[in-house]
């Protein structure tokens, strides 16, 4: 079958550059989705990006569908024919639906019965015929934000203003946003012409020769050799800040580095807003020196050639004084300003409508960094600190440069308190308790960090909840879900065994000053399943997941360490024994329908008796280990008094005295293998 290369490129107005790569993989996906779904076979796919232009260029595409055969089954023998080999209705309906006739129908045999069958053979289509509907996929492209304009209903990332569709040197018709799809692009913005292509094949050489590096991996590759000829030819090192260069590599078509300088007097400022006045605001990468010290320049990626490059240079040294003389400014009037002052601005900043000022969030957090304190069992000079430092933990968000530079809370708080004078360790629990702010950024370094950022994350939480501001489907503003899992890691990571329940309801206590059930329990679903995906990220399996998190929800350390014993003893042979053992006890004690004590007085053989002791020395243990490890093996110990007692004890007994006391007992050992896991969850073969 002969085949041609095909070509698909939306060209827009230039594009938020964090949006380029999840939307170009998207149309990548659909598009070989919708050939695969088509039954049109196709080669090598290519996706070209850049924040003008998303396109696609597949190889060999087939002329036409694959034809299909295949056979078409229909009623029983006995319901298709009579007995004397007259058509039924049913036969004669089956063979018009399958544009047949009875004469075509056979038997096929399908575990004993024989049924009607028609052989069918569909003729597939052209394939210029069906890409048409490759306009449906530009249309219905998924982007975080959208918009509309003109007067056109249909809603997209920025404004359409050229598709180009080819199928060999055929130009596929469809039209978007009255835009006709055609064999014309457009190259750079400025340095650019109109491109008339023929052949998709020399779609990325016609667009270079017009300026544009149609390939995000080579444009991006281009950045890094040019900056590092910078820097070899300057005897600099430029450190490679792996989220700028993509950003950067998505805001240009073709990309020309420089390099500019700022006055060295700035350098007195503190490196993180330097840094963050380039990178953030103006896209630059900073400079250091071999002993990694800030120098006074930076580097630039103009979306451009190289020439009259002087005239950009200047143009971005003047950008950046302009950016450093105002952080310069804010840096040293934030400084004349007291701590205590800045405390009292809080009072007048509203955190939520129904959650008060960001001074009665603070006043939350002390409260509940002194009761983590004392549960993780700091001394005394680190629970003053801790409680010290969620005081002043805020007064940098009044602050000029934080006001100027969001990015440089808690960063510009460190700062600030050191220079007023402020214990070096709640400075840095100033900064800490931010982090960590995403799944890879680094947990507090300290215990007083630690706790402040507990703290200020529970309270989030725990007042969000309680407001009904609960996340649903990928709706979480707050970034709720995300603080909740720095929660887990900062509790695992510290190895911090508190009972994740009395936190809870200590918290609910402060925020409602009442109890509150359903709360409690919606926070405790919550904090389970982020618990549950780190479980999963360990390699955990499912059932077992399952059976640790149904029970007792206490340290994120004993949950986790649960849960690594139970998979790692998961492929002992005694395990399936154990297991269903220990299973047998939580499911008859389901049936118990008190909590009643145990009387031994009554005990009718040494089973019972046997069961009883190993119970109380497992209650024992309990109390005195944290670990899981030797947990198991207590509760692996109970199987032979298990299996001899079931044996030998009929539970449920007729007199129902004996049948509630030995429910009673059941119960009491259940409450014990139910603290470690829900046995009866997990999955023996």
């Amino acid at each position: 079958m002969s085949n041609r290369d095909l070509l698909l490129e939306i060209g827009i107005e230039e594009m938020p550059a964090r949006f380029v790569l999840n939307a170009i993989n998207n149309l990548g996906k659909q598009v070989e989705n919708w050939l695969q779904e088509n039954k049109i076979t196709f080669g090598e796919i290519q996706l070209f990006s850049t924040p003008r232009r998303l396109a696609i260029l597949i190889r060999a595409v087939a002329e036409s569908q694959q034809d299909i055969e295949e056979e078409a089954k229909g009623p029983a023998r006995k319901i298709a024919q009579d007995a004397d080999g007259n058509w039924s209705k049913a036969a004669l309906g089956f063979a018009r639906s399958q544009g047949a006739s009875v004469e075509d129908i056979f038997y096929k045999e399908i575990k004993g019965v024989e049924y009607a069958h028609i052989s069918k053979f569909i003729k597939g289509k052209k394939s210029i015929e069906l890409l048409s509907e490759l306009g449906d996929i530009v249309t219905h492209l998924h982007f975080p934000n959208n918009m509309r304009w003109g007067n056109l209903q249909i809603r997209y990332v920025r404004p359409i203003r050229w598709i180009v569709a080819l199928f060999g040197n055929e130009t596929i018709p469809f039209t978007v946003a009255n835009i006709t799809a055609s064999n014309v692009s457009y190259g750079h913005r400025f340095l650019g012409n109109e491109i008339v292509l023929h052949d998709p094949k020399h779609y990325e050489e016609k667009l270079e020769e017009q300026f544009v590096i149609a390939n995000y991996y080579r444009r991006k590759q281009l950045i890094v050799e040019q900056i590092k000829q910078i820097a070899e030819s300057q005897q600099w090192d430029i450190p490679m800040d792996e989220e700028l260069l993509e950003e950067v590599t998505n805001l240009v078509e073709y990309p020309t580095a420089f390099f500019g300088t700022f006055n060295q007097e700035f350098l007195h400022l503190p490196e993180e807003v330097l840094v963050t006045s380039m990178k953030e605001h103006q896209r630059y990468f900073p400079v250091k020196n071999k002993q990694g010290e800030l120098l006074p320049y930076f580097i630039g990626v103009r979306n451009g050639n190289n020439h009259h490059l002087d005239t950009v240079v200047k143009g971005n040294e003047k950008v950046l004084r302009a950016r450093l003389s105002d952080a310069d400014f804010f840096y040293l009037e934030d400084q004349k300003i007291p701590i205590d002052q800045s405390l009292k601005k809080l009072e007048n900043i509203i955190y939520h409508e129904k959650l008060g000022t960001l001074s009665e969030k603070v006043s939350r957090t002390v409260q509940i960094a002194s009761i983590l304190g004392k549960m993780v069992d700091l001394s005394e000079l680190e629970q003053e600190k801790a409680v010290k430092a969620a005081e002043i933990s805020k007064f940098d968000l009044v602050s000029n440069m934080v006001n100027e530079f969001p990015e440089l809370q808690g960063v510009m708080g460190e700062k600030y308190a050191l220079q007023q004078g402020v214990d070096r360790d709640i400075a840095l629990a100033i900064k800490e308790h931010y982090q960590p702010q995403h799944a890879d950024d680094e947990i507090p370094s300290s215990n007083i960090g630690a706790i402040v950022s507990l703290a200020d994350k529970l309270d989030s939480i725990v007042s969000s909840f309680a407001i009904g501001l609960i996340p649903t489907g990928s709706q979480d503003p707050y970034a709720l879900r995300r603080q909740a899992t720095g929660v887990i890691r900062m509790l695992l990571e510290f190895d911090w065994n508190i009972s994740l329940e009395h936190v809870l309801q200590e918290i609910i206590a402060i925020e409602k000053a009442e109890e509150d059930a359903e709360l409690y329990n919606h926070l405790e679903v919550f904090f389970k399943l982020r618990l549950k995906y780190l479980l999963e990220e360990k390699g955990i399996r499912h059932d077992i997941i399952e059976a640790v998190l149904a029970g007792s929800f206490n340290g994120v350390p004993d949950i986790v360490n649960r849960a690594i014993t139970l998979q790692n003893r998961s492929n002992d042979t005694q395990f399936k024994g154990i297991i269903e053992s220990l299973s047998r006890v939580l499911n008859i004690a389901s049936k118990a329908e008190t909590d009643e004590d145990i009387d031994t007085s009554i005990f009718e053989n040494d089973y019972e008796l046997n069961l009883y002791n190993a119970w109380q020395q497992l209650a024992e243990i309990n109390t005195k280990t944290n670990s899981s490890e030797e947990r198991f093996e207590k509760l692996a110990s109970l199987q032979p008094a298990i299996s001899s007692y079931f044996d030998n004890t009929m539970v449920m007994a007729k007199e129902e005295k004996l049948r509630k006391n030995r429910l009673a007992q059941m119960k009491k050992l259940s409450d014990l293998i139910g603290a470690y896991a829900a046995m009866n969850e997990i999955i023996v073969k």
